[in-house]
């Protein structure tokens, strides 16, 4: 399972890696309705997501590590949820594995200054979708999970060296 944080949205992607196939189980959004208290949104976070756990069973979860360079209080926000997400995938017992951006990019596309669009693309021909899912939340949590559908069974990944 793939997560891409946030606190507005947060978007997951559930793929079954058989032999060198990757394919879509699921994929979808947690929204959060805007003007409500944050300890109400995290809550929901973590009781849909928990939820989503529990119906899929997924093996491991792999979530994108954050970093902001831009608004503070957003940070903090999805850092927020970011926390609540963890404490999910902890209370579920799940092994929860962390990508940067760029290691997202190098998986998926090989590259790792690509752009969006691209990670999006890579990602839909590498699960035989016909269009780039959206939101674009669904499609990066895919991605998430396609990274480390090919970087888990790594030598490299296995030995920590990744």
């Amino acid at each position: 399972m793939g997560i891409d944080p946030g606190y507005a949205i947060v978007g997951y992607g559930l793929v079954r890696k058989e032999g060198n196939n990757i394919k879509p189980l699921q994929y979808g959004v947690i929204r959060t309705e805007a003007g409500k208290p944050i300890e109400e949104r995290l809550g929901e976070i973590f009781d849909d997501l928990t939820g989503l756990i529990e119906a899929f069973r997924p093996d491991s979860i792999a979530i994108e590590k954050l970093y902001f360079n831009t608004n503070e209080k957003t940070a903090i926000n999805v850092a927020q949820a970011r926390g609540v997400i963890l404490l999910a995938c902890n209370r579920a017992g799940v092994p929860v594995y962390e990508y940067t951006p760029l290691q997202v990019k190098m998986a998926v596309v090989g590259y790792g200054r690509a752009e969006k669009k691209q990670v999006q693309e890579m990602t839909r021909s590498f699960l035989r979708l016909e269009k780039i899912p959206k939101p674009d939340d669904a499609a990066d949590a895919l991605a998430i999970a396609v990274c480390h559908a090919h970087t888990a069974g790594s030598v490299l990944y296995k030995r920590g060296e990744v």
